[in-house]
């Protein structure tokens, strides 16, 4: 049982006195104390940048969550990253009382567990397998074409941009004439795509190159469009001439390395 629902608990048998009402009043006060508390005590290492950190914020955001945001220099990891995440080594982190949940899609999922109002997951078991799927192909196939090919030059660079926008394609059929990936609102995989979606369009502005557009990709284009307008998305999103030049520094050093 949460801590919270104790007190609510003992109301049952609390007698309906002078004295009994003033005990109610007050466990019920320290009830919500509690889980104030609880829904509070919550810690995010993450990176301005990241796309995967930028799910996890979007989802604290959408459950109307309060946490404290720890930002971290990837090139110097804090001791409470490293300690926090021993495995991976990696962001984002969440930290809610007292442990430490790793890997965005695994953390959106915790999230959805703990925080019930405001779903992200769909009701209907098979949508929600639908929304995991979704999210799961991203990470698995999206990101490491669109990653391998910010590093890319000539005919490697063509070679790359059709890998992605395959499947970036493959991605548009999972929308399959809704609005978002969960149904009529945004949810678990809107939230996971829809940062990676944000950063493919900045790539193809510094690349000069074309992955998604409205002639090939009509319906994931007005999907990103919906998505990114999202207040709780705009709110969060990292100022785009910061993330152009992040983009351009990367890619000059990766070309670097990989001319070496």
């Amino acid at each position: 049982m949460m801590i919270w629902l104790l007190p609510i608990r003992l109301l049952e048998v609390i007698p309906s006195t002078s004295f009994g009402y003033i005990t109610r009043s007050f466990w019920l006060i320290f009830s919500y104390l509690v889980r104030e508390w609880q829904e509070r005590v919550s810690n995010l290492l993450g990176y301005w940048g990241s796309p995967f950190a930028l799910r996890v914020r979007s989802a604290l955001k959408l459950k109307g969550i309060e946490y404290e945001y720890q930002e971290e220099d990837l090139g110097n990891k804090s001791p409470l990253l490293l300690q926090s995440n021993p495995v991976y080594k990696k962001i984002p982190v969440l930290l809610h009382n007292g442990k430490s949940i790793s890997e965005s899609l695994v953390i959106l999922e915790y999230i959805d567990e703990v925080w019930k109002h405001n779903p992200l997951l769909p009701e209907d078991p098979y949508e929600r397998a639908r929304s995991r799927f979704w999210a799961k192909f991203v990470d698995e196939k999206c990101v490491p074409a669109l990653v391998g090919t910010i590093s890319k030059v000539g005919e490697e660079l063509e070679k790359g941009v059709r890998e992605a926008r395959e499947h970036l394609k493959t991605l548009e059929s999972g929308l399959d004439g809704k609005r978002c990936f969960g149904g009529a609102k945004i949810g678990f995989a809107d939230v996971a795509i829809g940062w990676i979606a944000y950063l493919a369009r900045i790539e193809q502005e510094a690349l000069k190159i074309q992955l998604i557009d409205q002639q090939s990709m009509p319906v994931l284009a007005a999907w990103i469009d919906y998505v990114l307008e999202d207040p709780v998305m705009k709110e969060l999103m990292p100022p785009h001439d910061k993330v152009f030049k992040h983009m351009i520094d990367m890619r000059e050093k990766l070309i670097a390395v990989v001319s070496n």
